[in-house]
C-alpha cells in the first residue's frame, strides 16, 4: 500500500511538464508554511516561557509581599511591644530614680548615724579599757598583798593569771608590753619551790590534840627502892633491939642529895591546865607564822614548846616522845619563800590606765 501511495503522490514527467509554475508555487508556499509554523512555535514557546516566567515573578512577588507583609506585622507587633516596654522601662526608670534619690537620703542619714556610732563605740571602747585596765590594777594589788603580808603563792598566781587572762580578752595591741610583764611574773612565781603547808599544817593540828593528853611529870610515882638486906631479926633483951630500932631510924632521918639536880616542878590543877593552854597558844602561833612563811617565828615558838614539854612532861612516856620528835621535825622544815617583787608591774598597769583616762577625756 505505501508503494501505490507513493506511486500515486508522486508527480509524472507528464505531471510535471504539464503544470510546472503550480508545483513550485506549492513548494514556496510549503516552505513558507513550514517557516511560519517554525517562527510560530517558536514565538509559542517564548510566549509559553515569558508567561511561565512572569507568572512565576508574580507568583514570587506575592509570596515577597505575603512575607513583606508579615514582617511588616511583625515589626508593627514589635514596634508596639518594643513600645511599651519602653514606657514600662521609663516608668520603671522613673521609680529607679525614685528609689535611688530615696537610698541616697538613707545612705547620708546612715553615714550620718554610722560617725555617731563610730564616736559612741570609741567612748565606749575607752571605757571599755579604762574598766578592764582598773580590774587588771585591782588584781595585781590583791596578788601582790597575799605576796608581801602572807607569801601566799598560789592566791598570788590565781590572781595574777586572771589579770592576764582579762588583758587576754580584750585584745589590744598596746597592751602586749603588760601582759609580757604579767607572764614574766607569772613564770617566776611557778618556779619558787613549793611549801607543804596543808601536810604540815596537819601534823601541827596533830601534836595540838595529843597536848591534853601529855603525863607530867610530877603525876609520876618514883618504884619504891627495895630494900637491900632484909630486916634480920635482932638477938639479945628489950633493950638491945630498943637501941637497934633507934639507929635505924635515926638513920633515915639524914638524906644526902645532889643540889645542882633542877627541882621537879610542882603544878597546881589549875596550873597544869593553864601550862597546856599555853602550849597549845604557842603552836597556834607557830601554825600563824607558817601561813605567813615567818621561818623564824615559826622556829621560836616550836623551841618553846619543845622547852617547855622537856620540863613539865614526863620525857619517858611515848606519847612525850613522840610529841617531841613532831616538833622537831617542824622546826626543820623549811616555810620561807623569797617572792618576787610585782611592784614595777602594778605601776605600769597605773601609769597606762591613767594615759588611758586622759586621752578618754
Amino acid at each position: 500500500m505505501s508503494e501505490e501511495t507513493a506511486s500515486n503522490t508522486t508527480p509524472t514527467p507528464q505531471d510535471k511538464g504539464i503544470e510546472p509554475p503550480r508545483a513550485a508555487h506549492e513548494s514556496r508556499v510549503t516552505s513558507v508554511v513550514s517557516r511560519m509554523s517554525l517562527t510560530q512555535l517558536t514565538l509559542v514557546a517564548l510566549a509559553a516561557i515569558f508567561i511561565w516566567q512572569w507568572l512565576d515573578a508574580h507568583n514570587r512577588i506575592n509570596q515577597l509581599q505575603e512575607v513583606v507583609a508579615q514582617r511588616l506585622t511583625e515589626v508593627s507587633g514589635s514596634n508596639q511591644a518594643n513600645q511599651t516596654l519602653l514606657a514600662q522601662s521609663q516608668e520603671q526608670v522613673r521609680d529607679l530614680g525614685g528609689k535611688l534619690s530615696l537610698l541616697e537620703n538613707r545612705f547620708a542619714e546612715t553615714q550620718a548615724q554610722r560617725a555617731v556610732l563610730d564616736a559612741l563605740y570609741q567612748d565606749l571602747s575607752s571605757n571599755r579599757d579604762v574598766g578592764v585596765l582598773a580590774d587588771v590594777e585591782q588584781a595585781l594589788l590583791v596578788a601582790d598583798q597575799q605576796l608581801q603580808l602572807s607569801t601566799n603563792v598560789k592566791a598570788a598566781l590565781i590572781a595574777m593569771q586572771n589579770a592576764e587572762s582579762r588583758l587576754q580578752r580584750l585584745d589590744r595591741p598596746g597592751l602586749s608590753e603588760l601582759r609580757k610583764r604579767i607572764l614574766r611574773d607569772v613564770e617566776q612565781l611557778r618556779a619558787l619551790p613549793e611549801v607543804d603547808l596543808p601536810e604540815l599544817n596537819k601534823q601541827l593540828e596533830g601534836i595540838i590534840i595529843a597536848v591534853d593528853k601529855l603525863p607530867l611529870a610530877q603525876d609520876v610515882r618514883p618504884p619504891a627502892k627495895a630494900k637491900a638486906v632484909a630486916a634480920e631479926p635482932v638477938e639479945g633483951n628489950m633493950w638491945q633491939r630498943f637501941w637497934h630500932e633507934l639507929w635505924q631510924e635515926l638513920r633515915q632521918l639524914i638524906r644526902i642529895e645532889d643540889t645542882r639536880q633542877q627541882e621537879l616542878p610542882l603544878l597546881s590543877p589549875e596550873q597544869s591546865f593553864f601550862m597546856r593552854e599555853n602550849v597549845k597558844l604557842r603552836l597556834l602561833t607557830a601554825k600563824l607564822a607558817m601561813m605567813t612563811h615567818d621561818q623564824n617565828g615559826f622556829r621560836r615558838e616550836l623551841k618553846t614548846v619543845q622547852v617547855w614539854v622537856n620540863r613539865y612532861c614526863d620525857n619517858t612516856a611515848r606519847s612525850t616522845q613522840q610529841v617531841l620528835e613532831g616538833v622537831q621535825k617542824l622546826s626543820a622544815a623549811t616555810i620561807a619563800v623569797d617572792v618576787p617583787d610585782i611592784s614595777p608591774t602594778l605601776d605600769a598597769v597605773r601609769n597606762y590606765r591613767a594615759a588611758q583616762e586622759r586621752s578618754a577625756k
